[in-house]
């Protein structure tokens, strides 16, 4: 064997290597790639199952989903205040029903809300709802809430109806006022509290006979 042939044969055997040594380092750099991204899915798939929530109703778990609280922000104030209407001026000629509803929207607001449930109290409202079998609804048109302000400001505009033996009698609501972030709980669910409470307009549109 002539030198030529041991330096071909070495250059064969250092070509190998070489293509050895890079396929490793392929094979290496694959594995890395696979296990990050392998860990990467399994913490996406963690966090994803966190944010699961089960709510048990009527014996039944029912699936939820956790979300930033300024995220649903607009949409629970807009029920807050919703439901606090609801609630206020939702009446039927009974003074358990009143004293019920009443209570519960008092729950949602300050002392502005207590004050104008005063007034109608003195003004004998609910009296003459119970002597005239008056039965009040609600239905709220819409309910606008800016919270690019704190206390955010809203305003409501909704409809009344009286329903009495021989009409019905629509109003016009329009009510405004600020909310205050405070802690949830039963009785306050969206952790609202309505303040500087105001009706801003309250006037007949319609009386239909009955």
């Amino acid at each position: 064997m002539n030198d030529r042939t041991i330096f071909r044969q070495l250059r064969n055997i250092d070509s190998a290597f070489k293509h050895i040594r890079l396929f490793s380092f392929g094979l290496v750099a694959a594995c890395v790639m696979i296990c990050g991204y392998t860990i990467y899915k399994s913490f996406q798939m963690i966090r994803h199952i966190e944010e699961r929530i089960y709510i048990l109703s009527n014996g039944k778990a029912l699936e939820a989903w956790s979300a930033e609280r300024r995220d649903n922000m607009p949409v629970e104030a807009r029920d807050h205040v919703r439901m606090f209407h609801h609630y206020f001026f939702s009446l039927d000629p009974d003074d358990r029903v009143i004293e019920a509803n009443v209570t519960k929207a008092l729950y949602l607001a300050d002392v502005s809300a207590k004050r104008q449930y005063d007034n109608l109290k003195e003004s004998r409202f609910y009296s003459n709802i119970i002597s005239g079998n008056i039965s009040q609804e609600i239905v709220t048109d819409s309910i606008q809430v800016d919270i690019n302000q704190y206390p955010f400001y809203f305003r409501s505009y909704a409809k009344q109806k009286l329903i009495r033996t021989t009409s019905i009698v629509t109003r016009s609501l329009v009510t405004e006022g600020y909310l205050r972030n405070v802690s949830r709980s039963d009785n306050n669910p969206h952790g609202f509290l309505i303040e500087k409470w105001r009706t801003l307009e309250n006037k007949d549109i319609k009386t239909e006979n009955r």
